[in-house]
């Protein structure tokens, strides 16, 4: 019985196959000490120890690889558009254009293949590459409309306009729409109320964007107390309307 055992764990061990994982790696050497020449039809001279001591001159694991250029076969947020080629690192293209299937090598038939026609041409769905990540980026954010508090006001675009540069967000007045009720202050009744504009990117994209009234006085015994990260709380709509209805004409953002 035994003798049928340690026979089996050997069958066992012999069909185990090996594992065999190609790495490739170069490592460009050179000599730190170069070796004496010897004269012809002689024997060489033997080498030291001095002369088996080398430097690295390049690890081909660590190089930057070239960037590699791929077309588009659909619209891809932040790179291009169907039939763009457009050239980015080894990673990006590998994982998030040619596994997904969004992209395809460059090679003169690819480049026929997925170029536009004259119809898509016509039926321009996006103005550029980041407008829709722009607009992502306008949605998701709350935006703190800061008021006076002491002086009367009527909300303007150019309040907004203000309030988006002080996000980071650069934007003609053209391009905002208010909503069509008229918002007038100050009003604490208002405080932390919140409403809806519209933003238009190259007179083709709209973005809604959510924002808030807080007054503010320029006597700090007068200011209200500040609350800390305002955009996570719930708030109440300053409007009975669900979205706002435009007042200004749109221009290129």
């Amino acid at each position: 019985m035994l003798k049928n055992i340690c026979v089996t764990q050997l069958n066992l061990l012999r069909r185990a196959p090996s594992l065999q994982q190609q790495v490739r790696t170069t490592f460009v050497l050179k000599r730190k000490y170069e070796p004496l020449l010897h004269k012809t039809n002689e024997k060489p001279r033997r080498m030291r120890a001095k002369h088996f001591i080398y430097e690295l001159v390049e690890d081909t694991l660590v190089k930057k690889r070239p960037n590699m250029e791929v077309v588009l076969k659909t619209f891809v947020e932040g790179v291009g558009d169907k039939g763009d080629i457009v050239s980015m690192k080894p990673n990006f293209v590998y994982n998030k254009l040619l596994l997904p299937g969004l992209a395809t090598y460059k090679t003169p038939e690819s480049i026929a293949k997925y170029s536009k026609t004259e119809a898509e041409k016509s039926a321009v769905q996006h103005s550029s590459a980041y407008a829709q990540r722009t607009v992502n980026m306008l949605g998701s954010i709350v935006l703190a409309v800061v008021m006076n508090k002491d002086e009367p006001w009527v909300l303007e675009p150019w309040h907004i306009k203000a309030s988006l540069r002080k996000a980071g967000f650069h934007c003609k007045e053209e391009c905002i729409r208010l909503p069509k009720e008229r918002i007038e202050g100050p009003d604490l009744k208002k405080e932390n109320k919140e409403f809806c504009c519209t933003i238009t990117i190259n007179k083709l994209e709209q973005a809604t964007l959510r924002c808030r009234i807080h007054h503010w006085s320029t006597d700090p015994s007068e200011r209200l107390p500040y609350v800390l990260e305002h955009w996570k709380l719930p708030a109440e709509p300053l409007l009975n309307v669900g979205q706002p209805e435009t007042e200004s004409t749109q221009k290129n953002a």
